[in-house]
């Protein structure tokens, strides 16, 4: 669950950055699709008893994969998001991308494991080539590629 402070704003931000969808409605509460729950400030400061909150503290992040990862990254461009880094690829070949949403929580969007396993088949790199440079088992990679 995330504490927001306009939410309105930030369910705008879900869906036109991430396609996620309202599923249920409960005023100050929100939940939506793949079950991120949005929380308005002022109700989440009435249930723990403190005027304490803060935001934008970078010490954890929700996390989201992406089959059209490239796709997702250029739309992303026109979202008007501030970044945490550009688009990056990790020593393990998965691409990923990290932003703020607007109370400065961090979004990551993270190429699908599978769909790595498969770039790497598909330029021309062996199982045993792309278990490798995943550090995976071959298992994995025979498993994504069936």
């Amino acid at each position: 669950m995330l504490v927001v402070t306009d939410m309105d704003k930030t369910v705008a931000f879900y869906k036109n950055v991430l396609g996620l969808q309202v599923v249920m409605d409960f005023g100050a509460n929100k939940v939506l699709t793949g079950g991120l729950a949005l929380q308005t400030l002022d109700t989440y400061r009435e249930f723990i008893g403190t005027d304490d909150i803060s935001f934008g503290g970078n010490h954890f992040e929700i996390y989201f994969e992406e089959d059209e990862f490239d796709k997702f990254a250029d739309n992303l461009r026109n979202c008007n998001v501030q970044y945490v880094h550009p688009v990056k690829e990790h020593a393990w070949g998965q691409r990923v991308v990290r932003f703020y949403d607007p109370d400065r929580h961090i979004i990551e969007v993270g190429e699908n494991m599978k769909t790595v396993c498969k770039r790497f088949i598909d330029s021309g790199m062996t199982p045993e080539q792309t278990a490798e440079r995943m550090n995976v088992p071959i298992e994995y990679v025979h498993a994504c590629i069936e």
